[in-house]
Parts: C-alpha cells; sequence; structure tokens
C-alpha cells in the first residue's frame, strides 16, 4: 500500500493530452518545487531562472504567451515545450516530437546525438521548430496549437554536419535559413551558412552562402538566431566554446553580408561561465531581454534572463561591471514588466504515479516501446518490465528503456519505493534508483535463488564499455525496498541509501561524484531490466518518485 508524505502533492486531474501512443499526459495543473524556485515572490528573480538542463535554449513570444524550447538529442519524447506568461515561472507543457528521426537509428540509445540547438518561430498563424541532427540534417516540425499534436518532422536539408538552424521569413516573404558547421562530420566549423528556402519554409531551394567565418577572432561560432529590426538583418551567435565563450552580435543591412560584429555579453567577473546561446525576446510593452545558458558540468545547461536594451542599433545586454564596453551577467534583478500577473510555478518534479499517464519531465533514452512500462487507469503505481539488456552490452549506456529526469537544483533528495516481481526467473532481474552519466551508479533490488538483495552498482567511462561493479550489497527481508540518493553541491555530490521500513536509512557505499552525459547534465531516475541469460518476464512497481529537500 502506498504511504503518501504530508507534503502538498499536486495531481493531474480531468482532461490530458496523450502524446501518440506514450504512456506521457500534459500537465495542467501548477506545481512549485520545492528544491528551486527562481521567482523571489518580491518583484525580483535570481538565475538561473531554470536550474535544469534545458540546453541551448530558444525563446519566442506570441501574444501574452512566452514558449521556449530547447536540445534533446536521442532522448524521448524529445524537443521540450515551456510555457510561461511572466518570463520566470515555466511550466512544461508539452513536447513536439514523440519520436527521433529516422526510427530505426534512433530506436537504440544514440547518446549526444539527434536533436541539436533547436529554433522556434511563429509564421502566419503556425509554431515552427527547426533543428539540425549533425548525421543526417536539418528538420522542421511545425503546429497551429503548441500545446496540442505537432505535425510529423520534415528533413528541410539532407546531409552531415548541419546543425544550429534557425530560419527567418522576410518582408517581402522570401524564407532563410541560417545554420552552423559540426567539425566533427563535416570537417570544418566556426563557419555561419545561409541558405534560402521555399516560403512554406520545407525545403532549401539553393547550396547556401557562407556569411561569417569565426577562425581569426571567434572560433566555434555556432548557436546562430536569426532577427530582422529596423532594417538591420542580426545574427546572435555564441563563440569561443560552451564554457569558456562569449556571445557575439552579427548586423548588416543585407542578408548575406558583410557582418559588422560586437561581442555583447562575456563571464567578466561574474561566476557565470559562457555565457551562451539563446534568444532575444520583448515584452508586450517593448522591454528587451535575453535567455542564455551556463554549462555547469553534471547539472547541465541551465537557463538565465539577461535584461537587454538598444542602442544605437546594437543590443546591450547584462551590465556592463567594468566599463569595458561589454555586458557581464546578473544573479538578481527586477522581474519584466509585464501586465499579465501569473502565479509562481515551476516544471514537475515529483510523480506519485497516481495520475492516469506519466508526468511530463520523465523521458526514455531512445524511441520507446510501449511493452517498457504500463500506466493502467486507476492505478496508483508505474510498474516497469524487466527488459532484457542489448546482448553485449555491458553497462546501461546501450539500454534504452532508462526513465529519466533532469537534475532540478544544486541541492535535493530524490526517492522512490520499489517492489521486483521476478515471476519466474531466479535470479537476474534488477530494479532500482539511477544517477546517470559518463559515470553512473545505481541502487537496484535484485534477486537471487536465495532471496532478495539490495546492490549498488557503478561504473566510470561507461561509454567505453566498461562493465559494472559491485559496490555495496547487503540480504533483504522482502521484494520492497525504500531507495534514496541525496545530492549536494559542489556539482553533483551523491550518497545513495536505503530502508526496509522508509523510516531508518542507511548509507550505501560512498560518496559517488555525478558526471555530465554526452551533451547533457547527470539524470536522476528508475529502471527495470534482465539480465540475457534468464527467461522473460518480471517486472517492478514503483510507488512514486519524489523530489525533496530533505
Amino acid at each position: 500500500m502506498k504511504i503518501k508524505n504530508t507534503l502538498t502533492v499536486f495531481i493531474v486531474t480531468g482532461l490530458s493530452l496523450i502524446i501518440s501512443n506514450s504512456l506521457f499526459s500534459q500537465e495542467v495543473k501548477p506545481y512549485v518545487s520545492q528544491v528551486w524556485v527562481a521567482d523571489q515572490n518580491d518583484g525580483t528573480y535570481k538565475n538561473p531562472i531554470l536550474y535544469a538542463d534545458y540546453s541551448d535554449p530558444d525563446v519566442i513570444r506570441v501574444g501574452d504567451d512566452f514558449y521556449m524550447v530547447a536540445s534533446s538529442f536521442n532522448e524521448t519524447p524529445g524537443l521540450p515545450i515551456l510555457h510561461s506568461i511572466d518570463m520566470i515561472n515555466w511550466q512544461l507543457v508539452n513536447y513536439a516530437i514523440t519520436d527521433v528521426l529516422p526510427l530505426e537509428h534512433y530506436n537504440i540509445p544514440q547518446r549526444g546525438n539527434g536533436v541539436w540547438a533547436p529554433a522556434i518561430r511563429y509564421h502566419k498563424g503556425e509554431f515552427y521548430i527547426y533543428w539540425g541532427d549533425p548525421d543526417f540534417g536539418i528538420f522542421m516540425v511545425k503546429t497551429k496549437d503548441p500545446r496540442g499534436k505537432w505535425e510529423r518532422p520534415v528533413l528541410v536539408m539532407e546531409g552531415k554536419g548541419l546543425i544550429d538552424s534557425c530560419p527567418l521569413w522576410d518582408d517581402n516573404g522570401n524564407a532563410y535559413l541560417v545554420h552552423g558547421w559540426a567539425g566533427s562530420r563535416a570537417g570544418v566549423k566556426s563557419l555561419l551558412t545561409i541558405n534560402k528556402m521555399n516560403p512554406e519554409g520545407t525545403k532549401v531551394l539553393d547550396k547556401g552562402v557562407h556569411v561569417f567565418d569565426g577562425h581569426d577572432k571567434h572560433p566555434t561560432v555556432e548557436g546562430p538566431k536569426m532577427y530582422k529590426r529596423n532594417g538591420y538583418y542580426y545574427i546572435f551567435a555564441p563563440a569561443g566554446g560552451v564554457a569558456t565563450g562569449w556571445q557575439l552580435i552579427l548586423r548588416s543591412k543585407n542578408i548575406y553580408g558583410p557582418y559588422e560584429e560586437k561581442i555583447v555579453l562575456e563571464q567578466g567577473s561574474t561566476k557565470i561561465n559562457g555565457p551562451h546561446q539563446g534568444a532575444w525576446v520583448d515584452t508586450p510593452g517593448g522591454e528587451s531581454w535575453f535567455y542564455h545558458f551556463q554549462d555547469l558540468d553534471a547539472y547541465g545547461r541551465v537557463i538565465h534572463l539577461q535584461p537587454m536594451k538598444w542602442e544605437k542599433d546594437w543590443p546591450v545586454i547584462g551590465v556592463d561591471y567594468d566599463k569595458n564596453g561589454i555586458g557581464e551577467p546578473v544573479s538578481t534583478h527586477k522581474k519584466p514588466t509585464i501586465a499579465k500577473k501569473s502565479s509562481i510555478t515551476t516544471p514537475y518534479e515529483t510523480d506519485e504515479f497516481d495520475a492516469d499517464s506519466l508526468g511530463l519531465q520523465w523521458q526514455w533514452s531512445a524511441n520507446s516501446n510501449l511493452v517498457w512500462s504500463s500506466k493502467i487507469k486507476g492505478t496508483n503505481y508505474l510498474r516497469l518490465f524487466a527488459i532484457k539488456i542489448p546482448e553485449g552490452a555491458k553497462n546501461l549506456w546501450d539500454v534504452p528503456n532508462l526513465l529519466l529526469q533532469k537534475f532540478p537544483a544544486p541541492n535535493f533528495t530524490a526517492s522512490t519505493k520499489v517492489k521486483l516481481t521476478p515471476e519466474d526467473a531466479k535470479e537476474g532481474k534488477s530494479a532500482g534508483l539511477l544517477v546517470m552519466g559518463l559515470d553512473y551508479q545505481c541502487l537496484v533490488i535484485t534477486n537471487k535463488p536465495d532471496g532478495y538483495y539490495l546492490q549498488l552498482k557503478g561504473v566510470q567511462n561507461a561509454d567505453k564499455g566498461t562493465a559494472e561493479n559491485i559496490l555495496f550489497e547487503t540480504k533483504l527481508s522482502s521484494n520492497e525496498v525504500y531507495l534514496k540518493v541525496k545530492v549536494n553541491e559542489p556539482n553533483g555530490l551523491c550518497q545513495f541509501s536505503y530502508s526496509q521500513n522508509g523510516k531508518s536509512f542507511i548509507n550505501a557505499g560512498k560518496v559517488f561524484q555525478a558526471r555530465p552525459g554526452k551533451w547533457i547534465g547527470a539524470k536522476v531516475g528508475l529502471f527495470s531490466v534482465s539480465t540475457q541469460e534468464v527467461s522473460r518476464g518480471g517486472y517492478a512497481d514503483f510507488d512514486w518518485f519524489r523530489i525533496t529537500a530533505k
């Protein structure tokens, strides 16, 4: 029987949006995190506004509504859609794609590949998202309702190394696409290229023109976002590398250049490294703001909001503390002036598994399969089936059925209760709590011929095919156990613990240093697997997954 905690839990009721045939639903009620809230409830906010790995953000305003999209790489559902009405309080409301294309390729984990650096735009009543897949080309997906169903993605430009794309519909109806290059595939980087598109934005019409070469002064220029203002074409593009770079602005009266250049944002004297890749957004009242990310290693690429203004048709971002003409990021600031007020809200983290479908915070490590799990209407638990690990896999790096979510804050605790039912197998079934990255640890319940055991397993350099090690093991009195991991600064120090009564917890193993994955931060979540050698069948029932401050 599930035992609820005494904290307020917002349960999704009423109408839910089921994304294709997956288990995921659209959240319709507010949720407030226990571990990170950017809105200070006094007219100010603190950065990061999202202390979670929403990498390569792009943001637009349509009327009174703001929409954010971010990279999702190989994870599904992909292309997260976040919504806000005040630029500070955000909810995750949908995903634009259920699977990454091509399907067969992404039915197995392709960590670090897939959906890179999307751009979202609104044109003639429709929302468009463009992104580059470094192995296949530039895709586009669109809809009239960002909270509803998105159309099937279209391959706009085929080719290797095409990344970081952004469209622009000009005043005369002409459509253009700017993009960068992945040196690992194309053999060249630090170039920005513009292609002309058909007016529908579904296909490029030429081979493209290079409009900027960053090799001399701005290495690794990438992530371009294109705008038009006061007769100027602007390209906002980060350069210098994710953790060490700066924000570059290019402008020209001709879309093909030549472009003037100016650095407008740098780390300077602050602790906010990067600052990297983002979006210019204006309020209904005409204020300008700039979103960007900061790379925080195990915590991923977290989202900041900077004040912005225009001087002599150049953007000025942040605050120029040292008066060198280049802005620096702020840690706190007055909130944007917006007439339409909103309550404090954050993306979901906790999931009590009481709703008919999973919360939107969850993602699989590949295109999902319906047989990995079940969430039957009226039940108050999540069942994950003991899917056999891929043949030849030595650890979880190549396992697709990992159900994970982003680290939500610098300090938090994740906990769950799991019951393992191995069915006919006498050994070889495992299920539990996982902190996943290039290094990972997981605390699992597993079965052996003489009963149930708790094991702490760990791997270093999982992407290299390193075998798992058992770091801690103890016998359990039943097939149910409470699992917990406490994550703390600096940089995600993790301590796993367990309990057989839900009250007194015992540490399992030593403190583990979380590491990011490939282009993403570390993630936390649940899984249920079987070894290749044992019979099929078996499952694990999870009563809840909770993110708390303690």
